[in-house]
């Protein structure tokens, strides 16, 4: 289900992207209006092999089906590296447009007029000045998300069919259990609107911070915005944090075996899991050693330390949580 969805999204950004590319076709290669093409086309056979086969254990043809399956999955992990960076290159192209001054261009004129006098024809006819071609390129960088999300989760399950080519499940080992959920039940009906109201109001927060920075002129707005910014993440994370070692505990009273058969979902989300927080890891390391080397330390440096602080402990202890919740056995 979540494959068909970030597939739709995808496909939805190919289209954007023929239409603005046909916008000025006369001054682009043609493999650039191909190439969403081919993609969307891709997307479509791939979306539908994993949806037809993905919980086949495969034991005819082995090493062709591997073969088959790991092209799929550098082909993948391709396209996701080509839409992070064109995306990143666009946020860096925005930001730089944003931010250039009038005496930068002038100084730009002055020194490169060579350089631009031969790209100025080039430039003039590749302008995408139509309504149209605006409403084009502005759609296909908002959905380039679902594009990385679903190259992400495609490249996953193939993995874990690549994994199962040649596997034998003994199926009297490991016991079915339907999960029966009731939406009103008191636990899960409680647990479900705490999880909207820090939704809504994450949101709420968000939209605020982004509009008093990017808007504000004045200093003193700028600070209250990131002081609530960081108020409200201090307290959410600190509040999961708690939720997590409190699920750890539970899991001591409540024994159940454990289990340690070879399970190639659980291994890749355990992998999956432990790489993608690295990454965070490294982003509050990072700052944690920027706020200690800087000299003024005012109340801004004081909440974005404890973010920081708070965001290792908070991804530690979720881990420690969702890894052990993953091997124990159903009840």
């Amino acid at each position: 289900g979540g494959l068909i969805l970030f597939a739709i999204f995808s496909l939805v950004m190919d289209v954007f992207k023929i239409g603005y590319y046909s916008s000025f076709y006369s001054c682009l290669s043609a493999i650039k209006i191909i190439y969403p093409i081919v993609q969307a086309i891709f997307v479509v056979v791939q979306t539908y092999f994993l949806w037809v086969s993905a919980k086949d254990c495969i034991h005819v043809h082995l090493n062709v089906t591997r073969c088959g399956l790991m092209l799929t999955l550098t082909t993948n992990l391709a396209v996701w590296m080509s839409a992070v960076t064109d995306e990143s290159v666009h946020k860096a192209h925005s930001k730089l447009k944003k931010n250039m001054t009038e005496e930068i261009f002038r100084w730009l004129l002055k020194g490169n007029l060579p350089l631009l006098g031969m790209r100025s024809s080039s430039v003039e006819e590749c302008n995408c000045n139509s309504q149209i071609c605006q409403i084009f390129k502005n759609g296909y960088f908002w959905l380039y998300p679902f594009n990385i999300e679903y190259s992400l989760f495609a490249s996953a399950m193939v993995y874990v069919m690549w994994k199962n080519v040649g596997r034998f499940i003994d199926h009297h080992s490991h016991h079915i259990q339907r999960l029966k959920f009731r939406l009103f039940r008191r636990t899960f009906f409680v647990g479900i609107m705490l999880g909207l109201i820090i939704l809504v109001s994450g949101l709420g927060v968000l939209i605020l911070y982004e509009v008093q920075v990017n808007s504000s002129t004045e200093s003193i707005k700028k600070s209250q915005a990131l002081t609530m910014y960081y108020i409200f993440n201090i307290v959410c994370l600190s509040l999961m944090s708690l939720v997590c070692i409190g699920g750890s505990v539970i899991y001591r009273f409540d024994k159940r075996d454990m289990d340690r058969h070879k399970n190639p979902t659980r291994t890749l989300d355990v992998a999956l899991l432990m790489g993608a927080a690295l990454g965070q890891y490294a982003i509050s390391y990072y700052s944690i050693v920027a706020i200690v080397a800087s000299t003024p330390r005012d109340t801004i440096s004081a909440l974005n330390l404890t973010y920081a602080l708070l965001m290792i402990a908070q991804h530690t202890f979720q881990n420690v949580f969702i890894i052990e919740g993953l091997h124990r056995q159903p009840p």
